[in-house]
């Protein structure tokens, strides 16, 4: 029989199989999962997509046998970079033939072509597995294929010349209804031929460079409902016609950044559901017309240019879900949006909206709330946390102010992640974040809450990921016992400026990556089990302006410590060697009346930011620092370093560089003029002497950077250089 042929031919796992694991001889094959049969037992349709299959799939394959099939789906199952095999040319019953996401590689058969009884025809690959039309190509395919009216190539790459690949559908598939090809490597320019398609439903050519406008021919595509063109580098003006397509629900030309023009005018009782433009130039002001479209589910305007007010027309689309206007010049105030009760996220972020917060009272499917970076002002709207379905509040760096009252009640017991940080506010941190059950992340920083705030409050948090609690008026008191100071596994602390005499217990702390202890009246050693923290994951460690004035031994850094900012402290003796990844590295400001280790440059090979100024340091300054390569920042000013300046020219991106208030001597490295992205340069008050090298960069310094150098002499100097001298 050829079902249990083709079942012991193939490779899957019966694990994961739901169909082909259930094939035997008990049953009729009729009934078996995957096979339909006409009236006279006949297989006329064979699904085996998601069965695991891995191989065993060749041109001999029983499949090909099946003289009465009309169906055939293989898709997303992983034959592992296999070849597509002959023989499907013996299918010429088949109308729908579906091998996406099969895993499949390389040229398609040129025996596709003999399936002309094909309607569905779906091929899309992953980016990862290539398909190719090159030999035989994409008329060579589709030439007989006249029946077709679904054609799926995404992801397939497909040799064609310009934009001749249009006219060769638009002339070979008089049927097609839907046209998918993302991502296939077309170029443009966009042509008109595909508007002769009268019956095209759907065009979904995304990823593709077709670097023109969009024809103002598709405007007469009276059956088209959808349109998406995301990243294809369009150019010109938004084509008002496309808009006034009565069947049109989606239109995604988002992501085609020199697009522009502003929205057209929406015709009354539009079938618009869904307007995706955003990262393009589109801009102006939203048409109060927008309000037009009943059944606009969808706004994506992220990245645009509009400006003006929101339209209080939108406040009457009862069927919004997602709402994205962030990242505009929109003014005013925000609309209440108290019809749109399917409202589940709301984003404004980045505009310059003013006015208070409205309550946004009934909107209980709102799930994600940004209204961060404007101009809001007025106290916490206390009825957001009546919503029940709402887990993402953002409203940092805005104008709010206010005292929390102590009885908020709350109705929000999903909400995850809370910002108010950048405002205004006062008093005791609000009492209603603690009865929040499932709170991830709290971000109250730069704001004016005041009081004495125990740490351990935060225990009882058992998901909790960051909290930045940093320039308050607060005073943050720690427990110094063996208990740890949280319960749950953070990934982010920052208590910057919180008044903290105590280093909080983190050593349990195994998912720890970010800490921001700065600002503090923290003393003492800095306790070697902080290296620990993170089980070796620590990325960025800040224990700047504190007291700190050693380092507990022995330690060890983490080897994956990103930023490493201990400025600002009293530490003494040994400068300690930080790990070959660290790229900002900022020791000073401190006491260390010591010289910089002789291979200090060689862990350096990936450090953006390096400072020690005014941190007593004596001695020279290494050759090791021309392995340094990747400097931006370099900061050695305020010290007692003695010698000449090394060579640096390999710092081929360095843009600042104080070597001020030193004892440095000899002349000036004639490669740092060839530093073309230099911008800032101090050298004054050393001992240095001789002539100052020219250069293109050196021609815009001036004479502020090498003063109090008294053997220096040449431009920008008033002083000459004589012949001894140079």
């Amino acid at each position: 029989m050829l079902l249990l042929a083709l079942k012991n031919e193939v490779k899957f796992d019966s694990s994961l199989s739901t169909k082909l694991v259930g094939w035997n001889q008990s049953v009729d094959c009729c009934d078996w999962g995957g096979v339909a049969c006409d009236k006279a037992g006949h297989v006329i349709g064979l699904d085996l997509s998601n069965e695991s299959i891995s191989g065993g799939f060749n041109g001999s394959s029983s499949v090909f046998s099946l003289g009465f099939l009309k169906s055939f789906n293989l898709a997303y199952n992983s034959f592992n970079s296999a070849q597509l095999p002959l023989g499907f040319g013996k299918l010429t019953q088949v109308s729908y033939l579906n091998l996406s996401n099969a895993n499949f590689v390389g040229q398609i058969p040129g025996d596709f072509s003999s399936m002309k009884r094909l309607v569905t025809l779906d091929l899309s690959s992953s980016p990862y597995y290539t398909l190719v039309l090159e030999n035989p190509d994409l008329k060579m395919l589709i030439q007989n294929l006249k029946e077709v009216r679904e054609l799926h190539l995404d992801n397939m790459k497909i040799s064609t010349h310009g934009y001749h690949w249009s006219g060769v559908i638009s002339s070979s598939l008089p049927n097609l209804q839907v046209l998918s090809l993302k991502s296939c490597g077309l170029s443009g320019p966009l042509d008109s031929s595909l508007s002769m398609l009268k019956n095209l439903s759907f065009i979904l050519l995304d990823e593709n460079t077709f670097s023109s406008d969009i024809p103002e021919s598709f405007g007469s595509l009276q059956s088209l409902r959808v349109l998406s063109l995301r990243a294809c580098n369009l150019s010109g003006s938004l084509p008002k016609k496309i808009f006034q397509i009565p069947t049109l629900k989606t239109i995604d030309l988002s992501s085609n950044v020199i697009l522009k023009g502003p929205l057209p005018e929406f015709p009354e009782n539009g079938s618009l559901e869904n307007l995706l433009l955003s990262y393009t130039e589109v801009g102006g002001t939203l048409p109060d017309s927008i309000g037009n479209l009943p059944l606009l589910s969808r706004i994506e305007l992220r990245g645009c240019k509009f400006t003006g007010p929101i339209p209080d027309s939108m406040k009457d689309l009862t069927r919004i879900v997602y709402l994205d206007l962030s990242s505009n010049h929109l003014t005013g105030s925000i609309p209440s949006f108290r019809l749109s009760k399917n409202l589940a996220y709301l984003n404004s972020y980045l505009n310059n909206l003013t006015g208070g917060i409205p309550s946004f009272q009934g909107l209980n499917s709102l799930q994600f709330l940004d209204l961060s970076y404007n101009s809001l002002n007025g106290d916490f709207p206390e009825s957001l946390l009546a919503l029940p379905s709402l887990e993402y509040v953002y409203l940092s760096s805005n104008r709010l102010s206010g005292q929390f009252r102590k009885d908020i009640d709350v109705s929000s017991y999903e909400l995850r992640n809370l910002d108010l940080s950048s405002n205004k506010f006062v008093g005791p941190i609000p009492g209603f974040i603690f009865k929040l059950p499932v709170l991830s992340t709290l971000t109250l920083s730069e704001n004016n809450f005041n009081g004495v705030v125990d740490l351990e409050m935060f225990g009882k948090f058992k998901e909790l990921y960051a909290l930045d609690l940093s320039y308050n008026d607060l005073t943050v008191k720690v427990n110094t016992g063996s208990k740890s100071s949280f319960s749950s596994e953070l990934n982010t602390l920052k208590l910057a400026s919180c008044k903290m005499k105590e280093l909080p217990n983190l050593k349990n702390q195994s998912r720890l990556m970010m800490i921001d202890l700065s600002d503090n009246e923290l003393t003492g050693e800095i306790p070697n089990w902080i290296w620990e923290v993170g089980n070796g994951y620590l990325r960025f460690l800040n224990l700047s302006s504190n007291k700190f004035s050693s380092l507990q031994k022995p330690y060890t850094f983490p080897f994956l410590l990103d930023v490493l900012d201990l400025h600002s402290n009293v530490l003494e003796g040994d400068i300690p060697i930080p790990p070959r990844r660290v790229y900002h590295l900022d020791y000073s400001n401190n006491n260390f009346g010591s010289s910089i280790p002789v291979n200090f440059g060689n862990v350096l090979t990936s450090t953006l930011f390096f400072s020690m100024s005014n941190s007593k340091l004596v001695g020279v300054i290494p050759q090791s620092i021309r392995n340094a390569t990747s400097l931006r920042v370099l900061d050695l000013s305020h010290n007692t370093l003695t010698g000449p300046i090394p060579s640096i020219g390999n710092s081929k991106d360095l843009q600042s560089l104080d070597l001020s208030v030193n004892k440095l001597n000899g002349s000036i490295p004639v490669e740092l003029a060839s530093l073309s992205l230099l911008s800032f340069l101090n050298l004054s008050y050393n001992h240095l002497s001789g002539k100052i090298p020219q250069g293109s960069r050196f021609q815009t310094f001036t004479e502020l950077s090498f003063k109090g150098n008294k053997e220096l002499c040449g431009p920008p100097l008033k002083k000459s250089c004589d012949k001894k001298r140079i």
